[in-house]
C-alpha cells in the first residue's frame, strides 16, 4: 500500500459521459454549423459560468438577446440538458464499485450546475456511493480554482497526502497535485484500473462488486 485511503473522482467524462453534441446533432443537421454554434454561441466558457452558479434563466436570456435567430437552440441547452448526457461510463462505475467493496473512502468534486445536478442524482444511483460530493454550482467556485479543492479537503477532513484525485482534465489534476494530493489524468477505465492496482487500492484480479 502507498498510504492512499481516499479516492476523489471528477464525474463528467470520468464516470458519466457528457457532450452537448449528443443533443445538438439532433437539432442541427450541418456538422460545421453545429460546431460553430457550440464554439461561438453556447460555448464551453459560457457553460462554465453556469457551473460557477449562474442561473440558467439568466444565461439563456443573455444569449437570446445576442443571437435571437438561434433562440430555440439556445433554450435547448438547458431545457433538453438531459440529452447531453451519454450515460454511465461502465468501466469506471465498475472500478467505483470495487473500491466501495474494499472500503475505500469515496468523494467527488465536480464542475456542474446546481440546477442540473439533481437530474444526474436521479438518473445515476451510484452517485449515492460517495460519502460526499462537492458541486461547483453550489459552491460558486469552479475547478481548477484551488479554493474548491480546499473546501472539499476541509469539509471532509481529508489529508491531501492520503488522497488520489482523478480527473479527465490535466489542468484540474495539476491543481490537485499542487495541493499535495496524488493525481491521475483519466483517459480510460483500463488505465485507471492499472493505476489503482499499482497503488494497492485494488487487487490485480479484482472481482466485480455486485452491490449496485
Amino acid at each position: 500500500m502507498t498510504g492512499v485511503d481516499t479516492v476523489i473522482f471528477d464525474l463528467g467524462n470520468v464516470l458519466i459521459g457528457w457532450d452537448p453534441r449528443h443533443l445538438y446533432r439532433r437539432l442541427i443537421d450541418d456538422e460545421a454549423q453545429m460546431e460553430w454554434f457550440l464554439r461561438e454561441v453556447c460555448s464551453s466558457e459560457w457553460n462554465e459560468r453556469q457551473d460557477a452558479g449562474r442561473p440558467w434563466a439568466e444565461a439563456t436570456a443573455l444569449l437570446r438577446a445576442q443571437f435571437p435567430e438561434h433562440a430555440d437552440w439556445i433554450d435547448a441547452y438547458h431545457l433538453r440538458w438531459q440529452e447531453t448526457l451519454l450515460g454511465p461510463i461502465e468501466g469506471s462505475v465498475t472500478l467505483l464499485a470495487e473500491l466501495k467493496a474494499r472500503g475505500v473512502r469515496l468523494l467527488a468534486l465536480t464542475n456542474w450546475s446546481h440546477e442540473t445536478f439533481p437530474i444526474a442524482r436521479r438518473l445515476y444511483p451510484f452517485l449515492q456511493w460517495f460519502e460526499g460530493i462537492v458541486v461547483s454550482g453550489e459552491e460558486q467556485l469552479v475547478k481548477p480554482d484551488p479554493r474548491i479543492y480546499r473546501r472539499l479537503l476541509e469539509r471532509y477532513a481529508v489529508e491531501p497526502a492520503s488522497a488520489l484525485y482523478i480527473d479527465d482534465s490535466a489542468r484540474n489534476v495539476a491543481t490537485a497535485e499542487a495541493l499535495g494530493m496524488r493525481g491521475w489524468w483519466f483517459r480510460d477505465p483500463p488505465g485507471l484500473r492499472r493505476h489503482l492496482v499499482e497503488l494497492g487500492l485494488l487487487e490485480r484480479h479484482a472481482q466485480v462488486a455486485n452491490d449496485g
